[in-house]
């Protein structure tokens, strides 16, 4: 016990080993089916336990993982025999009404910054699921039910605080350490630093109208998939900004075959009604739009996540249009799920609007142009269905991999060739110099990070 001391000396906040009580729990992430197992999980109750935990992983060369809402698709906020940096604590929110601005921890969760904008009569482009950590979501871009309206979460952030890899405390925004900003929106997750602070502008508070929107349709068949995706791909390019949705053709357990979106629209039910019309000449369409403040709106899509699950998903750009042949063959994808699966789903996230309006040079989110993603899962329960699972989707990567460009690196697939040029397009040989700039030792690592 002796030596377990004088080993963790110098760390601050509350420390967790595999000694500790509650280790377990600790070390778990949302997705179930990571399983790694920390030397170390450092709770910061402020910055200065960031800094001390930097400066000892560089002291003792021990590998740095940063976590916030352990929401990363393939587990890379965690590891074996690593230190993870635990920033969940570090919650506080502050409104300043008369700049509209949002000043945040950079733990704080997208349901604690929802609750505040959203009862001040604010939007705020965020994510839907409640326990993803703001940070992450926004430093990897950050896609939400608002995107095509009001951008990607990275492009209203303004500032942020970061300690690099001396434990040293920086800012970064358009006249200070400006290329360092430049990189962290839409390549920040667990490069250059920990990010300890952000700063959002927020769009003027106006209690926004919010209309839910979800449509589905009775007596899915493969053929209809395809239909609807037809649809989808023509629909998309002209469609109002103010609505954002992501379609999901899915193959369920006990349900089978599916089709079903949700998204919102900043608008009434009838002008939402008349936007989606294409998709009723699709036998078996059903639309449910329900208006609600914005608030409202995200509480009732934060309810349908469950506490955590045990799945392997990820996402590819699209940027064209596709044949009717290889809309079959999207649609075969789902056809047969894997042993154990419970739901395999191909998903379509909407992009365009004020995502497009930005330039892909004007920060390190590099596919603007993309019409949606698409995106692959599989979920199961039982531990023994992941192995098939895992490449149940790996396999249908591969597939889609030609047909695409581009990788979401908030989607992320592990064992990605060149995988720098495949999440950061022409802004991967910029984000490299920056790195090299910032973290010169590579304090800063973890399996897909920038080199």
């Amino acid at each position: 016990m002796k030596l377990e001391s004088w080993f963790f000396e110098g760390l601050t906040g509350e420390i967790v080993t595999p000694k500790t009580p509650g280790y377990e729990e600790s070390r778990q992430e949302w997705n179930r089916a990571i399983n790694k197992f920390p030397l170390v999980i450092v709770y910061c109750g402020d910055k200065q336990d960031v800094a001390n935990a930097v400066r000892w992983a560089r002291k003792r060369c021990v590998p740095i993982r940063i976590r916030s809402g352990g929401h990363h698709y393939e587990g890379y906020s965690t590891g074996n025999c690593v230190l993870v940096i635990d920033i969940s604590r570090l919650n506080r929110l502050e409104l300043d009404r008369e700049k509209n601005l949002l000043r945040m921890e950079a733990g704080a969760k997208n349901t604690a910054v929802y609750d505040l904008v959203g009862s001040n009569g604010y939007a705020f482009p965020g994510g839907t699921c409640p326990t993803v950590g703001v940070s992450g979501f926004t430093l990897g871009g950050g896609w939400g039910f608002s995107s095509r309206l009001l951008g990607l979460g990275c492009d209203s952030l303004v500032e942020l605080e970061l300690v690099n890899d001396q434990g040293k405390l920086i800012k970064a925004n358009k006249d200070t350490n400006a290329d360092l900003f430049w990189a962290c929106r839409g390549a920040g997750s667990g490069n250059f630093g920990v990010v300890v602070g952000m700063t959002f502008q927020l769009p003027e508070p106006h209690n926004p109208t919010v209309t839910l929107v979800q449509f589905f349709y009775v007596g899915t068949t493969k053929d209809k998939q395809a239909n609807v995706m037809d649809i989808w791909q023509k629909w998309l390019p002209d469609l109002d900004p103010r609505m954002t949705v992501v379609a999901s053709f899915y193959n369920a357990e006990g349900e089978g075959l599916g089709i079903f979106a949700r998204g919102f629209f900043y608008g009434t039910p009838a002008e939402a009604s008349a936007l989606l019309q294409p998709f009723s000449a699709v036998e078996g369409y059903r639309e449910e739009l329900e208006e609600s403040s914005f608030l409202e709106a995200v509480k009732k899509v934060e309810a349908t996540y469950p506490p955590s699950e045990k799945f392997k998903s990820t996402g590819r750009f699209v940027q064209r249009i596709y044949s009717g042949k290889e809309l079959s063959n999207i649609a075969d994808l789902v056809q047969h799920p894997a042993e154990g699966s419970v739901y395999a789903a191909v998903s379509f996230y909407a992009m365009g609007g004020a995502i497009e309006s930005v330039g892909k040079r004007d920060t390190a989110f590099f596919f603007r142009d993309a019409r949606y993603i698409l995106g692959i899962q599989s979920v199961w329960t039982d531990d023994c269905a992941a192995k098939v699972n895992r490449e149940w989707v790996q396999e249908r990567f591969q597939s889609i991999k030609p047909i695409t460009r581009g990788s979401f690196v908030n989607f992320p697939i592990s064992n990605l060739p060149n995988y720098e040029r495949e999440y950061f397009g022409g802004n991967a040989p910029a984000l490299n110099r920056i790195n090299r700039k910032y973290d010169p030792f590579n304090v800063f690592t973890f399996p897909q990070g920038l080199k």
